[in-house]
């Protein structure tokens, strides 16, 4: 059987300003989603909410915007595939072997008390799953516990976009919370490259997580390669 895989992606479009745009950063679902296709594999995309996944403006231009990316732009049926994602009701946990949380700060919002995502989060990673992320996606792991009451990230190596990258991209006093500092206060071992922006990965287990936009096809590799 192919294996399964279930992006999520934000329903947010802005900051806590509605005057500022945000969504989900498109390449960072782009480069898994072409890895994972070009290895046959199947894969479903869904939301909190369902339906219209909006996209951040910043990653829809030069230079950020990439050729995988843009080759999504371009195609209708790739964008409708964003237009009417899933609601996370409608998923059956059962049917995957790995969820995958997008990014762009949007998510900061939808993603981390969002009942239903902890609970396929939680019956993934139980039923010997993959949970994964990349970017600000592992804001939606903060708050996941698994059925003995531990949270799924503590005591886990993990990494996401860290607070100095927040401060390079000049959105540090828009965000509603410091989420590297929130991964550490869940117990999880934060790790990041040794400089800001470039790609970074890590593999503990069958939790899988990538720091940053540069991060993501990196972070596709690692769950390929488990899968």
């Amino acid at each position: 059987m192919s294996k399964r895989i279930l992006h999520v992606v934000t329903n947010v479009a802005h900051y806590a300003d509605p005057d500022e745009p945000t969504g989900l950063w498109l390449s960072e679902l782009t480069h898994a989603y072409d890895l994972f296709e070009a290895r046959g594999y199947e894969q479903q995309i869904a939301s909190p909410k369902g339906g219209r996944a909006p996209l951040e403006p910043r990653a829809l231009k030069w230079p950020l915007l990439d050729r995988s990316a843009k080759a999504w732009l371009d195609d209708p049926a790739r964008m409708a595939l964003l237009a009417e994602t899933i609601p996370a009701r409608d998923i059956d946990a059962a049917q995957f072997d790995a969820i995958y949380f997008t990014g762009g700060h949007a998510v900061m919002w939808d993603f981390p008390n969002d009942e239903t995502l902890q609970g396929l989060t939680r019956s993934i990673w139980e039923q010997g799953g993959i949970v994964s992320s990349v970017c600000h996606g592992y804001c939606g792991l903060l708050h996941v516990r698994l059925s003995d009451g531990r949270l799924l990230v503590a005591g886990r190596r993990v990494t996401g976009f860290a607070w100095a990258e927040e401060i390079l991209a000049g959105v540090a006093g828009k965000v509603p919370y410091n989420a590297e500092a929130e991964m550490k206060k869940a117990g999880a071992l934060y790790e990041k490259a040794l400089l800001p922006n470039l790609p970074f990965a890590v593999a503990d287990g069958r939790l899988v997580t990538g720091q940053n936009p540069f991060s993501a096809r990196l972070t596709a590799e690692k769950i390929a390669a488990l899968l």
